[in-house]
């Protein structure tokens, strides 16, 4: 072979060599710690039958392309594990602790699936963390107390799993929080102070959290407050004044006491629900009501009705202390179509002016069975109002009394 041959061999080998070496860089750009990080959390994780979202997650390609993870420059910034779809089966297995590793980390999701196992405390080195999301799985054990270490963190959703032991105080330290969702687990202890002043949403509902809440244990920004089926007890009234800004609260099947602040019928809430608790009050709303659902049944609230709830579309009084005459308003309003329900049974209410043959349209809903006086018109009411059209008369005279 002559000079110029082995010129041409020796040109082509350079060429592959360089291509090799490209297709190489190309692929290791990743900062080799996120490498091994990634490895170890596809080894723990698996899809579910149905899914097919690790798929893409070839090692010997670029993992910045694969599904759900998303670089900037040579580091991972945000990991969203399953396919978002719904109705996607999810994936199965354990969160491995090196995904503490992704130091760069701002996101972590996981879709509904069953991921099992407890939550890994290395999550709380991901100081840049702002969003972690794993809700509807099955992870257990306690919140680990090294999350209030995420001092960016905004939005914290671990809701649907089967989380015990307490609400860490350090996440209610946390000064970005914006949305704290722990309902559906199996939370006890008391509730803590949240200190974020940006706080806008808190869900706790379907937990076990007894206790009472302090007056300044939440914020005046917060926007949507559930913490239905719990045991938390003591008065909110309050509390429940500083927040002005609530357009959704949800207190229902608790045992909270004491009154129900006149001012709260007023801020800009579309659905109130306090019942099942043991509130003890009048209730005397300053102005009309534009709340399209107030539910205050099953408590201990008395006085007569105030006629500034005749604008409310869905009115639960039921199984109350009320007494004296339903305001007309309420009649002239139910007529209209304008109140969709209006359930007032199981109260000591003595009289309501109806005609008995008034035609109630049959989008409005009626009750006023068991109070001290004879329902005027015959309505249909929820199997639970019993059978007993009128209180006995001995309870009204010993109410009267």
């Amino acid at each position: 072979m002559g000079k110029q041959g082995r010129r041409r061999m020796g040109s082509h080998a350079l060429f592959l060599i360089a291509f090799f070496l490209c297709k190489f860089l190309a692929v290791g750009i990743l900062d080799p710690l996120d490498f091994l990080a990634l490895q170890s959390i596809r080894k723990s994780l698996h899809d579910l039958p149905g899914s097919n979202f690790f798929a893409s997650w070839d090692f010997t390609s670029d993992p910045c392309n694969f599904a759900g993870v998303y670089c900037d420059s040579d580091k991972v910034i945000a990991l969203n594990l399953g396919d978002p779809r719904a109705g996607s089966p999810g994936l199965t297995g354990r969160i491995d602790p090196a995904i503490g590793k992704l130091y760069a980390l701002a996101e972590l999701s996981i879709v509904p699936g069953r991921i099992y196992g407890s939550l890994p405390q290395s999550i709380s080195q991901l100081k840049d963390l702002r969003f972690l999301a794993i809700s509807r799985n099955f992870i257990s054990g306690d919140i680990p107390a090294t999350l209030g270490q995420l001092r960016s963190l905004k939005t914290l959703d671990l809701s649907y799993n089967q989380l015990t032991g307490e609400i860490p105080r350090s996440i209610g330290t946390l000064p970005e929080l914006t949305n704290v969702i722990l309902c559906h687990n199996h939370l006890s202890g008391s509730v803590p102070p949240f200190l974020s002043q940006v706080l806008t949403r808190v869900d706790l509902k379907h937990n076990a959290l007894t206790g009472s809440l302090a007056p300044d244990s939440l914020p005046p920004s917060l926007q949507s407050l559930s913490l239905a089926w719990n045991k938390l007890t003591g008065p909110v009234d309050r509390l429940l004044s500083r927040l002005d800004q609530l357009n959704y609260l949800d207190l229902s099947l608790n045992q909270f006491t004491g009154p129900i602040p006149s001012q709260l019928f007023s801020f800009p809430i579309t659905n109130l629900q306090l019942e099942r608790n043991l509130f003890t009050s009048s209730v005397q709303p300053a102005d009309q009501v534009t709340i399209s659902t107030v539910d205050l049944s099953h408590n201990r609230l008395w006085g007569q009705i105030s006629p500034m709830f005749s604008t409310v579309q869905n009115l639960y009084l039921n199984n109350n202390r009320f007494t004296g005459q339903v305001p007309a308003s309420f009649v002239d309003r139910l007529l209209s179509g304008s109140i969709q329900i209006l359930y007032l049974q199981h109260n000591y209410l003595t009289g309501i002016e109806i005609k008995p043959t008034a035609e109630i349209p049959v989008s409005s809903s009626l009750c006023l069975q068991y109070n001290c006086m004879v329902p005027p018109v015959q309505t249909l009411c929820p199997l639970k109002a019993g059978n007993e059209k009128t209180r006995p008369t001995a309870q009204c005279n010993e109410w009267k009394g």
